[in-house]
């Protein structure tokens, strides 16, 4: 097993403890569907930043926002129980905007998709190619007439 740094640890710790408590715990209707995305630990283990992703629109946004800060100190005494910590980290909840921006980027590229045709695809037109083909196989019949004409010289 690979030995990690020590707040690293703790901060799985922590998300993993705070998840089973979000879960099953704390019965706050203002808390909705609620997804914890990481734990940023500092070095010192005094501060802990959970970041956190919510369903529902800013109004709802706000309402769990709310509601983690109000469930903050009941959360940082179970943590402290169960993960039997010297000083238990203070809990700071942000809301993670990078999966936001994940999933703007992910609608901007299926649009883009979306709107590039199949026919469109780069190269030379249907057209353009027939008259190649045509061009190539005259050349092919004039270069086959003079190699003949050329083996004939030679007999």
């Amino acid at each position: 097993m690979s030995q990690g740094s020590r707040p690293d640890r703790v901060a799985d710790q922590i998300r993993a403890e705070l998840a089973l408590l979000l879960t099953r715990e704390v019965h706050d209707p203002g808390i909705g569907f609620v997804t914890l995305t990481r734990v940023h630990l500092s070095a010192d283990l005094q501060l802990a930043r959970v970041y956190y992703t919510a369903l529902g629109d800013d109004a709802a946004r706000q309402r769990t926002t709310r509601a983690l800060e109000r469930a903050s100190p009941f959360l940082r005494r179970q943590i402290g129980s169960r993960l039997r910590l010297r000083r238990v980290p203070e809990l700071e909840f942000r809301y993670d905007d990078s999966i936001a921006g994940q999933d703007r980027i992910e609608q901007l590229l299926s649009e883009l998709h979306a709107n590039t045709p199949a026919d469109d695809a780069p190269g030379p037109s249907a057209d353009s190619a027939r008259g190649q083909n045509n061009d190539s196989a005259r050349g092919q019949s004039s270069d086959s007439g003079r190699g003949q004409n050329s083996d004939d010289a030679d007999t």
